[in-house]
């Protein structure tokens, strides 16, 4: 994937989504973009840590925890795992721990915050939903594309950010 700058896609694509300016870049990918898997979970990482020990294919992993900050769902052996299976990145709507390993691993990670208390695991979420967060919508098979400057979504895969 070549360099991804999202200000140039939004000039170059202005009918893109653009999330509202809310998330931190932490992991250790600048930039990321791919096509969108979604989790919606609450306090329950469950399904993200079932979902990043598949292969990811170079997708991007959009978790819509609640905007909860009470908990992480993601933390340095998810990160780690899912950099090893393929992921391009995970994109949190909500915190994660374990940021100084996770800014060492090759992953795209964005989140709102960090916190150190881990999630509880019962089995909760679903996958492949259409999530609303950020005042756009994210749709499985959409594609998202991060970088310091924020995150954008567009409905096709944009022909600058790719290989």
């Amino acid at each position: 994937m070549s360099e991804i700058v999202t200000p140039d896609l939004c000039d170059a694509h202005p009918d893109v989504s653009v999330v509202e300016p809310m998330f931190r870049n932490l992991g250790g990918k600048s930039a990321f973009g791919g096509e969108v898997v979604t989790v919606k979970c609450y306090e329950d990482n469950s399904v993200v840590k079932e979902q990043v020990g598949k292969p990811g294919n170079g997708c991007v992993l959009v978790v819509d925890g609640g905007g909860s900050r009470r908990i992480a769902l993601l933390g340095d052996m998810l990160a780690e795992k899912a950099a090893a299976n393929g992921w391009q990145g995970i994109i949190v709507y909500g915190c994660i721990r374990d940021v100084d390993i996770v800014g060492q691993t090759d992953l795209g990670v964005q989140a709102l915050a960090t916190h150190p208390r881990k999630s509880e695991k019962r089995g909760l979420g679903d996958l492949n939903v259409v999530l609303h967060f950020g005042g756009v919508t994210f749709r499985p098979g959409d594609y998202v594309y991060a970088d310091n400057n924020g995150i954008i979504v567009s409905e096709k895969a944009l022909p600058e950010a790719s290989a």
